[in-house]
């Protein structure tokens, strides 16, 4: 997996006073989590921009000022309600020998004659799965070949199993599928679905018939009663 490196300095303060200084001064505080103590410092706001705004999954190596390089990955990011900008970053230590949960993006190659032959519709169900792994077997993405997909074909999680991580998602979780389209029908199918409508609309047109003139007949023996009283 591709890595981006984050140039941090250490914190020497980690007040409310200190923080607002940093954010004003176009910083942002971070925390380094997974060793055997939390690290704290800030990194510039524009160094963010390739990691956090993008789709796709990236490592990071935090570079700091005394020349120490940690591996790490990005696990939590807090944004202002109003203005959008970085508020705080929280990251996790990489290790070689320890697993580490991720999200992956999902890329979809080749043309599904479902789609292509039949007018089905693709969708897409999952954009990113979460794997577990150890840093050296994490993938840039999970490539999902959808040109053997029919109509009402779907891919699994259960499909794509491999030693090198886990999903962290059921066997049965449905990556992507052609569903069938209005498109897609025969058009004979059609005329069915259309004569079946047309009847349906004709046998409820009878009974609202007939049951007036259920009421009809009800009220008219009231009245020939009531005239003949009088």
């Amino acid at each position: 997996m591709k890595s981006i490196t984050i140039k941090g300095s250490k914190r020497e303060s980690v007040g409310k006073i200190a923080t607002k200084a940093l954010r004003n001064a176009g910083r942002v505080p971070c925390v380094l989590y997974g060793g055997e103590n939390s690290l704290h410092f800030s990194a510039l706001e524009l160094d963010f921009s390739k990691l956090v705004y993008t789709s796709n999954a990236h490592t990071v190596v935090i570079a700091l000022e005394d020349g120490t390089k940690i591996d790490a990955v990005l696990q939590d990011i807090q944004f202002h309600p109003v203005t959008d900008s970085i508020l705080h970053v929280d990251f996790y230590q990489l290790f070689d020998n320890r697993e580490i949960s991720m999200n992956i993006p999902v890329k979809v190659e080749g043309a599904a004659p479902g789609v292509l032959n039949s007018g089905g519709t693709l969708i897409l169900n999952k954009r990113k799965l979460k794997i577990k792994s150890i840093p050296t077997n994490l993938p840039d993405f999970i490539t999902v070949d959808i040109s053997g997909l029919e109509l009402g074909d779907k891919i699994y999680t259960a499909d794509f199993k491999t030693e090198k991580y886990a999903f962290q998602h059921s066997d049965n979780t449905v990556i992507c599928q052609v569903k069938i389209s209005r498109a897609s029908l025969d058009p004979d199918e059609e005329e069915v679905e259309e004569e079946s409508a047309e009847d349906s609309e004709g046998t409820e047109k009878v009974e609202k018939v007939e049951g007036e003139e259920e009421n009809k007949d009800k009220k008219g023996p009231a009245k020939e009663e009531s005239s003949s009283k009088n």
